[in-house]
């Protein structure tokens, strides 16, 4: 990941149906992007957030908050696109 740059952020899951398999794809999609390493944690769970099993295990439902984190030189833009996401309902709002 090289530049040690790691950034964090808080945000709730406001869809529905929560992070369901549809929601998951277009996380996985957009920390592909991103060189940085993105780690998701959920209530003392966490999850690779390139992968789309591991995110599965989350179990995030609507109004969980999630910690998203990214480790790398572009952490600060990849956690902004997924927060931004994250908060946009992934479309389902």
């Amino acid at each position: 990941m090289g530049s040690g740059v790691v950034v964090e952020r808080e945000v709730t899951i406001p869809n529905k149906e929560g992070l369901h398999f549809r929601p998951i794809m277009q996380f996985v999609d957009v920390a592909q992007r991103f060189r940085a390493g993105v780690t998701v944690m959920c209530e003392g769970r966490q999850a690779d957030g390139r992968s789309p099993m591991e995110m599965l295990m989350l179990v995030a439902t609507q109004g969980t908050k999630v910690r998203v984190r990214a480790e790398g030189a572009d952490a600060q833009q990849c956690v902004d696109a997924l927060v931004e996401l994250v908060q946009s309902g992934f479309g389902e709002l």
